[in-house]
């Protein structure tokens, strides 16, 4: 299951979409961090299945994406929105930071 909350601001649509297993960790490795646990409110909205995950994110754009877990990683690599190469890693946890610049 993944959680997945979209924030509207003044520049556009903001995607949060983390694994459930992930949320209320924090992933450490070396200088970098992501904390998930501080931050949990930011990813924890509705709590659904990789394919209603799918449909979520639609086809509008967005300003930007926090991407956080192997499942939610793989619905934006399904959608073709994120391509493998793009994807980085923390404690083991793939992960993505999808920024709109104009």
């Amino acid at each position: 299951m993944i959680y997945v909350k979209q924030h509207n601001t003044e520049k556009g649509r903001i995607i949060a979409m983390c694994d459930e297993g992930v949320v209320g960790k924090v992933l450490t490795e070396g200088a970098r961090e992501i904390d998930l646990q501080k931050y949990s409110d930011f990813y924890k909205g509705k709590l659904i299945t990789p394919e209603q995950a799918e449909e979520e994110i639609g086809e509008d754009p967005f300003f930007s994406a926090n991407i956080v877990g192997k499942d939610a990683v793989d619905v934006f690599i399904k959608k073709g929105v994120v391509q493998q190469e793009s994807v980085s890693t923390i404690a083991g946890v793939p992960f993505v930071h999808i920024y709109s610049i104009e």
